[in-house]
This record gives structure tokens, sequence and C-alpha cells, in this order.
């Protein structure tokens, strides 16, 4: 079965929990802290393996999830980092953050690999937090949450030439005379379900490999027939090679079917029809074809190749013609770099990291970086002390007094709630 599109829900493991100990020996008194770091959670991590063809290992996996790294132990002892889950994906695979639309990665190259989700920090250990002012600290750490990520996994074959028609134009028929692709072939509608893929070899020696893109009628790009599946597929292409049945078999006119295809392709994703096209005008050998071509030419200004793919007549000079395109053809990347998750390398102004509103009575905070410290927290006496002081240098105090909390009001992050006290 092919599958080229899943969405899939990952989460990388928790940071393990950092040890609270202290050191006792029979000849060292006032020994100190002895707690040690949790270890680092599992990454989740996308990797290329050229032996995957299709998505479909992962067409059944509602969640993938990483191990929580071992909690630090006594004797200064940090806990092990979790082994990184490797998910393999086929060459041409694009990973995209469901929440911000942005793309993680574009997996082409044969070593490419990408971590999706990362794992979380191991909590410290007391030991970690001794200072001059307080060297046997009680506290230490819960490790951090591993991110979560609704993701949208796509593969995009790497093909260099796209073969593009309405169904039964021989498109399937030609890529099986140009390459060792054996596609099923039958006098039917949407025979090929899935696209192939070919190596082509020119006259002159010269590779290229082309795709067979099933299911483009009149609507593919708003999800008729099978075009929507698979015009995703024509976007890494360099070169569109769009097949023209010349003979009409079915009654169409093959001018109507040439401006038909071009609009599915330009209304999926404009940019495809700045794409080089080679036009192929295929069942010459039909009886009607050489009156169609005629009419054809005087509405069609690019030059039009006639073959005949059923009896293998001008076949080479078609791909001597794309090789040539080919040449002439940089590699470019699919997406522009503004595409991609981004990272900010200067902060010139920090914005509240939190909002607080009222609801049922109480004032909620909600904040990533204040609901990442709660649950890191270990609520000792020392521990909420610590909370409490850090929530008050973000200014979380301050605000809540701004917006009318007095003592004794309830205050609520995520599920826990707390008094406020002034």
């Amino acid at each position: 079965m092919f599958v080229d599109e899943v969405i899939i829900n990952v989460k990388a493991g928790n940071g393990g929990d950092g040890c609270t100990a202290f050191r006792r020996e029979k000849y060292v008194s006032m020994g100190g802290p002895f707690g040690g770091n949790g270890g680092k959670g599992a990454d989740i991590i996308f990797k290329v393996d050229l032996g995957l063809k299709t998505l479909l290992d992962l067409r059944y996996k509602k969640q993938i999830k990483g191990e929580k790294g071992s909690n630090g132990l006594g004797k200064n002892m940090n806990g092990k980092g979790a082994e990184d889950v490797i998910v393999k994906v086929p060459q041409g695979t694009v990973v995209t953050d469901m929440d911000t639309g942005l793309i993680l990665a574009d997996l082409t190259g044969k070593e490419d690999q990408v971590v999706v989700a990362k794992g979380g920090r191991g909590g410290r250990g007391n030991t970690a937090f001794a200072t001059h002012n307080n060297p046997a600290p009680n506290f230490s750490e819960n490790g951090e949450p591993g991110e979560e990520r609704k993701l949208k996994v796509e593969l995009k074959l790497l093909a260099d030439v796209g073969f593009v028609g309405m169904p039964s134009v021989g498109k399937s028929t030609l890529i099986s005379k140009i390459s060792k692709a054996k596609p099923k072939i039958a006098a039917y509608h949407f025979t090929t379900l899935s696209p192939n893929l070919g190596v082509v070899k020119t006259k002159d020696e010269r590779v290229f490999v082309a795709a067979d893109l099933p299911g483009l009628i009149k609507g593919a790009s708003l999800g008729e027939g099978l075009g929507d599946q698979f015009l995703r597929h024509i976007e890494r292409t360099k070169v569109i090679a769009h097949i023209i049945d010349m003979g009409a078999l079915e009654g169409r006119n093959p001018y109507e079917d040439y401006i038909t295809i071009n609009k599915e392709l330009s209304d999926f994703d404009k940019k495809l029809l700045s794409k080089p096209q080679v036009i192929i005008a295929n069942k010459m050998d039909m009886e009607n074809a050489k009156e169609n071509l005629i009419e054809f030419k005087k509405k069609v200004k690019e030059e039009v190749f006639e073959i005949s793919a059923l009896n293998n007549e001008g076949i080479d000079e078609v791909l001597i013609k794309i090789a040539d395109i080919l040449d002439s053809i940089e590699d470019k990347p699919l997406y522009e770099e503004e595409a991609f998750e981004s990272h900010v390398l200067y902060k010139f102004m920090e914005e509240i990291p939190f909002d607080i509103y009222k609801e049922d009575g109480c004032y909620v905070v909600k904040g990533e970086k204040i609901e990442k410290l709660l649950k890191m927290t270990k609520f000792t006496d020392e521990g909420a002390r610590r909370f409490a002081n850090k929530l008050r240098k973000m200014g979380v105090d301050d605000k809540l007094k701004e917006i009318g909390a007095k003592e004794g009001d309830i205050v609520r992050i995520l599920d826990f709630e707390f008094e406020f006290k002034e």
C-alpha cells in the first residue's frame, strides 16, 4: 500500500528528577548536599532510510513516546539519559508542525535526520543549588517535560520529471517503455493508484528519474479523483511532461484536456506553471490523431513532441529534450528558508511570558515558562518558597495586584491552586 501522508502525535521523554540527599559519614561533620541530577529524556528523531518508499509504517501509529530519563541518586550519582527514539522515514519526507504551520525538516539527503521533539533536561539535584548563603539546600527539581507536537508527515517523491495528464492518456505505458518500472496498465480510469518511479537512460547515456503521477481530472486540486493525493509529488519535479491523448479515443478534446490539467496545476500551486513543461502528443498511431494535432498546434505556441508509446515511436527525441532541459536547471530547495522553524538570535524586548484572567472566582495564570516551572518544582517547604520567589521575580505578584487580587484569593496554575499572599 502506498501511503504518502500521515498525522501523528509525538511526545519526547521527560527529564529524570533530581535527588535531594545529604552526605553522612562517621568522621565528616556537616557533610552537605549529595543529590545527583536526573538524566535527559529521549528525543524523537526522524531519520532517512533509503529502503523505505512509503509512510505505511507510520499510518497506524497514533502516538510516538520517548522514555523518561532516570532519576538522580544519592552520592552525587546522576541519572542515565533515556535512549533516543529513531523513526525511519523515506527520502523526500517533509515534517510540519500542525500547530504553528512551520516546517521542521525537508529530509532529502541520504543521511538526513531531524529532532522533531526534544527530550526534557534532567532536574537538578540539591548539590547543584548549594551556594555560599545556602550551603545545604533541602530541595531539588523534577525533570523538565519533553516536547509534545502534532505533526503532519508528507512524502514528496524525489523525481526529476513528472508525467501528468488525464486518465488513460498513456502515462503508465510510456514509463514502462522508458524504464524498468512495471505499472499496472488497463483500459479504464484510475488503473494507476499510486505514483510509479522509474530510472530513465537516454540514447546519449544521460540518466534521470521520472514519476508517473496518477489521478488528474477536472477538480483534482479540490479532491476530485485521486489528484489531491498525488499533486504534492509534482512539487519536487524540475520538469513537467504533459501527455495529451491526441487520438481523442474517449471523445475528449485534446486542447481542452491540456487547459484543464494546467488549471489544476495552477489551482494547487501557481509555482508549478513556472516549471519547464514538455508537451507530448501521444497515440499518434490512431486514426484521427494527425487532424487533432493540427488543430491543437493552432492554439498552442510551444513545441509539441509526437509519439506513440504503444509502438515505441518518437520517444528518444522526447527523452533527449527532457535531459537537455534538466542539464540547464540548477538544483533548488523545495522550500524557502523562511518556511522553516526559525531560532531567534537577538531579543531586544522580552514580552510578558504569561497571561492572567479571572474564571469561576479565581485568577488563572497561563504561560509556557510558568507551567514548566511548576512541573519541575518539588513542593517541599523550601521548594515551594523558591517557586513563589521565582513567580515574584517574573512579575506575577505585581500583575495580580494590578488587576485586583487580594490576600486570600485563589490563584490557579494548571491543576494547582494557591492562596495569594501579599
